[in-house]
């Protein structure tokens, strides 16, 4: 059971009630915080509000209006402008000084626009994606990759750990996005690594749950070894973060490097291998997927 830690209670907003945010936002309300939300799709904020209590609004600037931070977890780039800019966007409704923290997986080139906008407007924004899947938002136990202002960190950083384990700030605006291609990239490489592991074990007529248990006691273990080796061995892809959204993730990290020049061959490789698994129609599949190509 999660323990939250008392903090002053705070007005908030969360935008985006998909499988991420609808958690994340509960966990605010049981944290002592009111909360208003907003959702795309009415009818999911409505059930929301009847599960949880707070309020609903019509527009991202109709929940933001008096809030002291406003939380968001959406799509894509598109989808975070379409909630924040404009007439009908949360930085129209935000009063000075408040703070609007996103969630979304996003571009670091968009956090840096936004931030500015938010600027200009007397807010503070901090890109803050988030790695642990629906399992770390249903038990607030997610890790929050930060950045932007430090004062304006140091505000909400209490707030996010009622659903986090984890909330740190690593640099200006955009240097959250960047982390969390960090940490994408890790993740792709590794599950490619033990989808060919675990293949090669079966064609070699060994006991792959045995030989997991054996190794996961050295130095290849992993949270992915752990929690999906034994789901891979099993045939099992319904475990959270699909196919669609690692693809839209690894796109960002590969348009990023790019940018900066990095050289990324395994990655730009197991983007092409989850593209593969979409053609089989894999789309919502979860990640450790990849093993379906092996055999």
């Amino acid at each position: 059971m999660k323990i939250y830690e008392p903090v002053a209670a705070r007005d908030v907003a969360f935008l985006g009630l998909g499988v991420m945010g609808y958690p994340m936002a509960g966990h605010l309300v049981r944290a002592g915080h009111r909360v208003r939300v907003y959702n795309r799709t009415p009818a999911k904020a409505e059930k929301w509000v009847g599960e949880y209590g707070g309020a609903s609004g019509a527009t991202p600037r109709a929940v933001a209006e008096g809030a002291d931070i406003v939380f968001a977890c959406v799509g894509n780039d598109d989808d975070l402008r379409s909630v924040t800019l404009g007439k009908t966007g949360a930085f129209a409704g935000m009063k000075p000084g408040a703070i609007f923290v996103d969630h979304t997986t996003a571009s670091a080139e968009v956090a840096r626009e936004l931030a500015a906008a938010a600027r200009e407007r007397g807010l503070e924004f901090i890109d803050a994606p988030v790695s642990g899947g629906n399992l770390g938002a249903i038990n607030g136990a997610l890790t929050v990759m930060c950045g932007g202002n430090s004062a304006a960190f140091t505000v909400i950083q209490p707030i996010a750990m009622a659903f986090a384990k984890a909330v740190t700030l690593l640099g200006e605006s955009g240097a959250g996005q960047l982390a969390k291609m960090v940490n994408q990239i890790a993740i792709a490489s590794l599950v490619q690594g033990l989808a060919e592991a675990i293949a090669f074990g079966e064609k070699a007529g060994l006991d792959m749950k045995a030989v997991l248990g054996v190794i996961g006691k050295g130095a290849a273990q992993s949270w992915q070894m752990d929690n999906r080796g034994p789901t891979m061995i099993e045939g099992k892809f319904d475990f959270g973060f699909a196919v669609d959204w690692m693809r839209k993730d690894l796109g960002l990290v590969l348009d990023e490097a790019k940018r900066n020049s990095a050289r990324l061959p395994v990655t730009a490789l197991v983007d092409q291998f989850y593209a593969d698994i979409q053609a089989q129609g894999g789309n919502r599949l979860d990640t450790s997927s990849l093993i379906k190509r092996l055999r």
